[in-house]
């Protein structure tokens, strides 16, 4: 080849690539199948030569199918229905390699695609798969009306030009499922804040009769209705009679006890809605003349595959009720059984409470923006009360201390204090005192200088130096030697210290939480913690309640902990049995928050599909350990309360013998039952 001839041909492949630039910036554009189509039939002309192209998309549903096809002059004829049954298309998706036809009329493969293209007048093509990273896409076919008219260096060409068109095709589909989800998530999102608002009216409420009450005036207000009411079966029979008609203009020709038309029976037997007036159905003449009601809808209350009643709507206008209108009563009318049924089976609120919170991501954020504290999981009064109480105190500047049995979320209170009060934006800086040797607590707390002592290489800050106008986290501060504790309280009384090894007074301005799981008030009468510094640490005390007194934190809790570890995990977890979810309510969990975190990461570990599979053997196992140091607990009390004769308080008392504070004592009795006629009993039991 002369050097011209060479010269020639690089010449060519330039153009063709620059072109190919430009087809791929042209086709990126669009943002539609269709669109995407023309674009690609304008734009290829100018980097190759064709009479007919065809375009075999892939569907996760439907298999290989035809997207687009077009001949020069017309549609392509005799296609088979999907690109599945054309042997040559299926053969380069199956296989994600081109195929090369130089000659229809010579190739001995793909006969009865062969006869296809002859009868549509292709006597040479190009077959190209699609494919991105993330996916198949499909094929590509471009044909031509001469034989021989691609050859290998079309084919490499023709290739890059089908990856371009692949990843514009894949955006295209992206786009249009995005669109899909988004239109889907809004009407999702508007339906879930009108049953949320129905939720929070009916999930605390436990009286039928002020349940529906409590929920009616949404109902009227999200129809545009003026009636609401609810008919249910008369308990141990199959009769239906009225049970509650929330209607303000109520002129008193209606009432729960009258009789029921028949098409009201008729929506409970067959479950199917009714719109009155409609064909057959009339509006009875003392609603209608009486009471002024024009138009009615009325379908069927199911939860669980039971039927329980009928909710029924009106208006004094005469607006017809469309079938949105019936399918938004329905949404409505699943809440509204859902509440009674627990209403008539209170045993099973906690199941309901475990649906919303594991169906309704909405509501969990509700309640966290309510309160303010994002990473604190719960609803329940006990834990409100404190969250109210941080509030109230994290504005301030004076000292917490945090009570609570271990695994009960100090640290995390401590950081919402923090958080929340006019130092967030300065140091956080934390510190156990049971995990620190004492002979290093008094350097981790207020520093030390070079040469202090033996291994003090360097000069080191404190914790109360780092912490200057922030706050200092003590945990376990039980645990923190007699010998340290006058230093702590001169910090806390004067701000002032000196770090270990220098004479050079420092003033720090950090605001002290502390917490413990001990009783320091037991410790002060037993000399193992200063009273000076008890009245100057105590002085706003938080109690954090046990896992165990916020049973109906627990559904939310698990959901946190499964969503977290499932992430972590890379798994796909989002149901838990209604067992499961009732084993882990019921469970006395003595270690806490902590002890469920640990049990649901180990069950997100055991879990391989989309159901928590919870080891209930490890539960059974643990509540027996539990059941025999309460009993262990319970004896031990019992004994204190004999040697005081029953007297609780006092220096003398129960409380004081067993170390504890009088009111935890108390809330130790009753979780345990422990009365004085019951003990008697057991006593006279055990002397017979």
């Amino acid at each position: 080849m002369g050097p011209d001839r060479q010269l020639n041909n690089d010449n060519s492949r330039i153009a063709r690539y620059e072109t190919l630039l430009l087809v791929s910036k042209a086709i990126s554009t669009n943002r539609n199948l269709n669109d995407l189509f023309l674009t690609l039939k304008t734009e290829l002309a100018r980097v190759a030569q064709f009479d007919g192209i065809v375009i075999a998309q892939h569907s996760s549903l439907d298999g290989i199918k035809w997207g687009l096809a077009e001949m020069r002059g017309g549609p392509i004829q005799n296609l088979p229905k999907s690109a599945a049954e054309d042997e040559l298309a299926s053969w380069v998706f199956q296989n994600q390699q081109p195929v090369l036809i130089r000659c229809t009329e010579t190739e001995s493969r793909f006969r009865d695609s062969m006869a296809r293209l002859r009868m549509n007048g292709i006597a040479s093509l190009c077959v190209l798969p699609l494919t991105t990273v993330r996916r198949p896409i499909g094929a590509l076919s471009l044909g031509s009306a001469q034989p021989h008219t691609y050859d290998d260096e079309d084919l490499r060409f023709l290739s890059s030009v089908a990856d371009q068109v692949a990843l514009a095709i894949d955006a295209a589909i992206n786009l249009e499922e995005i669109a899909a989800v988004e239109a889907d998530l809004r009407k999702s999102r508007e339906r879930l804040q009108l049953l949320l608002s129905i939720n929070n009216s009916v999930v605390s409420n436990l009286d039928l009769r002020e349940l529906f009450l409590a929920v009616s005036s949404s109902i009227r207000s999200a129809m545009g209705c003026d009636l609401a009411g609810i008919a249910l079966l008369v308990p141990g029979t199959k009769e239906l009679q009225g049970f509650v008609i929330d209607y303000p203009g109520r002129k008193g020709f209606i009432s729960e006890r009258m009789p029921l038309p028949p098409f009201m029976h008729e929506v409970f037997e067959t479950r199917v809605p009714v719109i009155i007036p409609s064909p057959g159905h009339e509006v009875p003449d003392v609603i209608k003349h009486g009471e002024g009601i024009h138009e009615s809808c009325h379908v069927a209350l199911v939860s669980r595959d039971q039927t329980l009643g009928v909710m029924s709507i009106g208006r004094l206008e005469p607006v017809p009720f469309t079938q949105k209108d019936i399918d938004l009563l329905n949404e409505i009318g699943v809440q509204v059984a859902i509440a009674i049924q627990n209403a008539l089976a209170y045993q099973e609120i906690e199941q309901l409470r475990e649906q919303l919170a594991r169906e309704n991501l909405y509501l969990e954020n509700e309640i966290r923006s309510e309160l303010n504290f994002e990473e604190i999981i719960g609803r329940s009064r006990a834990l409100t009360q404190v969250l109210r109480k941080v509030e109230t105190v994290a504005r301030t500047d004076s000292t917490v201390v945090i009570y609570g049995e271990t695994g009960t979320g100090k640290e995390l209170i401590a950081r919402a204090l923090h958080g929340l009060s006019s130092r967030a934006k300065k140091p956080f800086v934390k510190l156990n005192c049971a995990a620190i040797p004492a002979s290093l607590l008094e350097s981790e707390l207020f520093g030390h200088e070079k040469g202090a002592f033996t291994g003090a290489v360097s000069q080191r800050i404190g914790r109360f130096e780092l912490a200057s106008q922030g706050t200092v986290f003590l945990d376990e501060i039980g645990e923190l030697p007699l010998e340290l504790q006058p230093k702590l309280l001169r910090v806390l009384q004067e701000g002032e210290f000196e770090r270990l090894g220098s004479s050079h007074t420092l003033r720090t301005n950090a605001r002290l939480i502390a917490a413990t799981n001990r009783d320091l008030l037991a410790m002060v009468r037993e000399h193992k913690f200063r009273a000076d510094l008890y009245y100057r640490v105590n002085v706003f005390p938080l109690e954090l309640p046990s896992l165990r007194d916020r049973r109906e934190d627990i559904p939310l809790l698990v959901r946190h902990f499964v969503q977290l570890f499932s992430r972590r995990m890379n798994r796909g977890i989002d149901t838990i049995s209604s067992e499961s979810m009732q084993a882990l309510t019921q469970y006395s969990w003595p270690g806490n928050i902590r002890e469920l975190q640990n049990l649901i990461e180990r069950a997100v570990i055991l879990s391989s599909g989309t159901v928590l599979r919870v080891p209930l053997d490890d539960l059974k196992d643990r509540a027996a350990v539990v059941q025999t140091l309460e009993e262990s607990d319970r004896k031990q009390i019992l004994k204190a309360l004999d040697a005081a004769n029953w007297v609780i308080a006092g220096p003398k008392g129960a409380a004081a013998l067993l170390g504890l504070k009088r009111s935890t004592l108390q809330a130790r009795m009753a979780k345990l039952g422990i009365q004085r006629a019951r003990a008697a009993h057991d006593t006279l039991n055990k002397m017979q």
